[in-house]
């Protein structure tokens, strides 16, 4: 009896492990292919919301997979297939059913080039080594590719979001916006990866009140707080170019190869 128990096992928990954060990379792509859809039928706001909540997925799966030790070659390389789909091609066809196809060919010319700079982005994350010192991992090398899908974004995020006080024209904004984060992605610049976040124990009350502020915010003006946190983000790019650099001269000067001072992280 004792043995027949041990043999009813439908998945065993090496699999499990491997299994939930793939399950959950899955479900990513589809909330992104299904932003397509909302474009199609010109639900362009919950488009964006599709888009927002494949990054939150995105997130996840990589964070789940390390805490419950389920890392995996195919998760990693389903993750990036997952992102050229859910960043790259979805934001894509959004922009171009929304205002690039009035530019035609040229229009859908900028959303290949922009495509093709995810999928390159993608390819070099996978064949990185991973093996920078520990300062280092605070950087990403060029904006990660949910956060560019995010960004290509930012004018119809701006459209819908009612706050158009300049009347900008968005069939002659969107394309520089395309390029310029195309070139942000394949680029070398030093940006934020928010891997390494230590925060003090007495300030934790104040993170935590944040969060629920922040949360309650979206719900009740997320177009406008998805635009600001485009703009935060922009701004924090020669922000991050700077401390990279300061660290770089750091630790080039003393001496030190690796450190895992805390002080150091933000």
């Amino acid at each position: 009896m004792n043995q027949q128990k041990k043999n009813f096992k439908l998945v065993s928990n090496t699999k499990t492990r491997v299994i939930l954060p793939n399950i959950l990379t899955l479900v990513g792509v589809c909330i992104g292919l299904t932003s397509i859809k909302f474009a199609l039928d010109a639900k362009y706001g919950l488009a964006i919301i599709a888009i927002v909540f494949a990054a939150v997925m995105d997130g996840l799966d990589g964070r789940i997979a390390r805490l419950i030790k389920g890392t995996s070659k195919v998760g990693k390389e389903l993750d990036s297939l997952t992102d050229v789909i859910s960043f790259g091609v979805a934001p894509a066809f959004i922009m171009y059913f929304w205002t690039l196809s009035s530019l035609g060919k040229i229009g859908w010319l900028i959303s290949l080039i922009y495509v093709v700079c995810v999928a390159l982005r993608l390819a070099r994350f996978n064949i990185s080594t991973g093996s920078e010192v520990s300062w280092k991992d605070n950087f990403f090398q060029g904006v990660p590719s949910p956060a560019g899908g995010i960004l290509v974004l930012t004018p119809l995020i701006l459209d819908v979001s009612g706050l158009n006080f300049l009347n900008i024209k968005f069939e002659v904004l969107a394309p520089y916006i395309f390029i310029f984060v195309s070139i942000l992605l394949i680029s070398k610049i030093p940006t934020y990866s928010m891997k390494k976040i230590v925060v003090p124990r007495s300030t934790t009350i104040f993170l935590l009140f944040s969060i629920v502020l922040l949360f309650g915010l979206l719900l009740i003006f997320t177009f406008e707080v998805l635009l600001v946190g485009c703009l935060v983000y922009i701004f924090l790019v020669p922000v991050s170019i700077y401390h990279y650099l300061r660290l770089k001269k750091k630790f080039a000067t003393s001496g030190i190869i690796d450190d895992d001072e805390p002080e150091d992280v933000l």
